[in-house]
């Protein structure tokens, strides 16, 4: 397991033994999540199903094609308090991932959120050597592009119909963060 350790946070890579507390953290969310996530089945909200999502999830970030964290306090690992994960991960010449991430309704407006994706960000750069961030971001979710803007994302524009939310085809601005570093 990966961790990353902030001023407030931990951040942990996935690992089966958090099943329970994904599972319980996404419940708690649901309907706090369901106007910016795709539709869920039933069955995601099992803890059959996030055990089989763990274990993919830590093969592929042995395999550094999907880097995900859950976060947590410092001083209470026992509940996650968010989530964030850098997928797509694409090497060669591209060097390119995107991301997503979610916050528990509970901590929102903390800045729990900024401090876990700056720290992750280093992480990811460090260690995968990635030139370019994506992130894409409903128009109407203001605190999400206040938060990426903050973290020094650029608006490159919008992609009409991108992504099926909800049921829903949303039209997403695009936002990326590059890595100056990587020549």
């Amino acid at each position: 397991m990966v961790k990353i350790e902030t001023n407030r946070l931990i951040l942990k890579s996935c690992e089966e033994s958090f099943a329970s507390k994904v599972l319980e953290y996404l419940i708690k969310n649901r309907d706090f999540f369901k106007p910016w996530i795709p539709k869920q089945e039933e069955s995601f909200y099992t803890l059959e199903k996030q055990l089989k999502i763990l274990s993919e999830k830590k093969k592929s970030f042995e395999e550094e094609k999907e880097i995900k964290f859950y976060i947590f306090k410092k001083n209470d690992d026992s509940k996650i308090i968010g989530e964030l994960e850098f997928s797509n991960i694409i090497k060669g010449a591209f060097l390119s991932c995107y991301l997503g991430y979610k916050t528990d309704k509970d901590e929102i407006n903390k800045g729990y959120m900024f401090e876990a994706l700056k720290s992750s960000i280093e992480y990811l750069f460090k260690n995968i050597k990635l030139h370019r961030i994506e992130a894409n971001v409903i128009p109407r979710n203001a605190p999400s592009i206040f938060l990426l803007e903050k973290l020094g994302f650029e608006k490159e524009g919008l992609s009409k119909k991108y992504l099926k939310i909800n049921g829903v085809w949303e039209d997403h601005l695009h936002f990326v963060f590059l890595n100056d570093e990587i020549e």
